[in-house]
């Protein structure tokens, strides 16, 4: 395909450890290895991307600085945490504190922006992004010939979210999906969670990885049987208390690795089970997913296998550990003893694994171009 000119606008890229930064980062360095012009917009680290530019012929932008912090609802005594807690919930709920900034940062540097782009891919969440990228085209200055406002998860119709978005959100929403013309989701049917204006617009984009990048250890059976879970726990959709019950009873010795930020979930069951539940922060993908390589399986706690398709389960795939994976609530004891036991043939199955591979994806993007 001829080199074309591509801009990129999201506020996650590496080394941020998210799975939307984890698309960002992979899709600019992909399309860059194609020999397309890359140009992204970010919050530019000097350090830490001026090396990536150089590397991979990516021109890095910068959004700007964000003014308004987040709020640390855990530091202080209780009464002070909980109050926090409600106003950053009330914030939140009723402006979308402190990421509706990011609108107002997008709109003003893509108004800068000098040159017109054969795409526009603007990546989600948080969905201000889109909103900022649809601020800033206008008839005359429409930045690109097409554009893709690429989303993890709908804004509005995101049913798992703990509160429902308040009405006015919905034109904010609207808006963006009305201008953009293409509407890319991780799996088709998430499309069900969106306007069903525009549904025609809404096309099936997984997430992107480079398969040969992964450094793997030379796998041997662990003595004491290891397996380990790396993600964030959700209270109502995600909670690991259903398999930690189960394994409470468990009296032969193992040992369950954690990683996650989300730790409170897990403090009950420390203390009863000791050693047998080790908690660890996140540490880079990279070395995370080498990490994984060693373990005797790993865990995927699902919250909706039919709408929802988590980069965990790729990226678990890519260890070449076997993969138990249930809804919070629904794991299968006799599969999970099975499992501690070394019987892994209720393991997960990848059908087409060959879509996730970025050199896949990047085509899917711009095949758009031309249509």
């Amino acid at each position: 395909m001829q080199s074309k000119k591509i801009l990129v606008v999201s506020s996650a890229f590496y080394p941020e450890n998210s799975p939307r930064s984890f698309r960002t980062t992979e899709l600019v360095k992909e399309l860059a290895r194609q020999g397309h012009k890359v140009t992204l917009y970010t919050l530019k680290n000097d350090k830490l991307h001026v090396p990536i530019e150089k590397e991979f012929g990516i021109q890095i932008k910068d959004l700007g600085t964000r003014k308004f912090p987040i709020i640390d609802v855990v530091k202080g005594p209780k009464l002070f945490s909980l109050f926090k807690r409600i106003v950053n919930r009330i914030l939140l709920q009723l402006i979308l504190y402190p990421d509706f900034e990011i609108m107002f940062m997008v709109k003003k540097a893509l108004k800068k922006e000098k040159e017109t782009f054969d795409l526009l891919i603007s990546i989600a969440v948080p969905h201000p992004i889109h909103w900022g990228v649809v601020w800033a085209r206008t008839n005359n200055k429409p930045l690109a010939t097409k554009w893709v406002a690429d989303c993890g998860d709908a804004f509005m119709g995101a049913y798992h979210d703990s509160f429902n978005k308040l009405f006015y959100f919905k034109y904010l929403e609207k808006w963006f999906c009305r201008k953009a013309d293409y509407i890319a989701i991780p799996k088709i049917m998430m499309k069900e969670n969106y306007y069903p204006e525009f549904h025609h617009k809404i096309i099936e984009i997984p997430q992107g990885f480079k398969f040969d990048e992964v450094e793997k250890k030379n796998y041997s059976k662990n003595e004491i049987t290891t397996f380990a879970f790396a993600g964030t726990f959700m209270r109502t959709t995600r909670n690991p208390s259903h398999l930690l019950d189960f394994l409470v009873t468990i009296e032969e010795p193992f040992k369950f690795i954690v990683y996650t930020e989300t730790q409170d979930l897990l403090l009950p069951y420390k203390a009863k089970l000791g050693d047998k539940l080790v908690i660890k922060n996140y540490i880079p993908r990279i070395e995370l997913l080498k990490e994984l390589s060693s373990m005797d399986f790993l865990v995927n706690i699902a919250y909706d296998p039919v709408h929802q398709a988590p980069s965990k389960l790729i990226d678990y795939y890519l260890t070449g550990r076997p993969i138990l994976s249930s809804l919070a609530n629904e794991f299968d004891y006799e599969i999970v003893a099975a499992f501690l036991k070394g019987d892994y043939s209720q393991a997960s199955v990848f059908d087409n694994i060959e879509k996730f591979k970025i050199e896949n994806v990047t085509q899917q993007f711009l095949k758009l171009i031309d249509k």
